[in-house]
């Protein structure tokens, strides 16, 4: 369905595109060093469903609408950076928190836990505007219109950058939460990292709400 030399000219460009950190790598490394290992796992799960979520709309139409639309696409914007900003605040706020929940072990309710933490990651992969614009604006460039399925065609391209970006992402997450667990020798260090990543969302959110797009 889709020729070689297609898939490997969008799989370099992912590559390129994926490499080079943005709202979705700078979320997971928020959330490892605000909450550990098994929360930035979680969230780069998420994160690469959201952006799934993104190319599901593209293939079906909805993508074209929000990327032409000022008003979408600012809406769209807006609400990431919101929901960020709100998750970086709850971070720092339950920053002297951190040192009970890393010796916990038997949190009380681990699955609920989880799946908010993944549906979290979720929305931001879905708002995040570097994501909008790339399987927008990128992805279609790469069907080839006259073998037909174009739909499917996207949504099998559509896997690659979702693949790359879940193992770097979870390899970002793995390496802040590795520094954390040096930080959780002290309460106070701890506590200081908990807030670093609560300020990092909270930076990242309002970079996104004030970064413009390229036209």
């Amino acid at each position: 369905m889709v020729s070689a030399d297609r898939f490997l000219a969008f799989a370099a460009m992912s590559l390129l595109v994926i490499v080079i950190p943005g709202p979705s790598v700078l979320f997971v490394i928020g959330r490892a060093l605000a909450h550990g290992r098994r929360t930035a796992v979680a969230t780069a799960i998420g994160n690469v469903f959201g952006s799934y979520l993104l190319v599901v709309a593209v293939a079906v139409g909805i993508g074209s609408l929000v990327e032409r639309s000022e008003t979408v696409y600012l809406a769209v914007k807006l609400a990431g950076a919101a929901y960020l900003v709100h998750l970086g605040v709850h971070a720092f706020r339950h920053r002297k928190e951190l040192k009970a929940a890393t010796i916990s072990t038997r949190p009380t309710h681990p699955a609920r836990g989880d799946l908010r933490t993944v549906l979290d990651g979720a929305l931001v992969g879905v708002t995040n505007p570097k994501g909008v614009v790339f399987f927008a604006a990128v992805l279609p460039q790469f069907v080839d219109h006259s073998a037909g399925h174009v739909p499917a065609q996207m949504l099998v391209l559509g896997l690659i950058p979702i693949s790359i970006g879940l193992v770097t992402d979870t390899l970002w997450g793995l390496t802040a939460s590795a520094a954390r667990t040096w930080f959780a020798r002290s309460d106070r260090r701890l506590s200081m990292i908990g807030g670093a990543g609560g300020f990092a969302m909270i930076g990242l959110g309002l970079t996104v709400a004030v970064t413009g797009r390229a036209d």
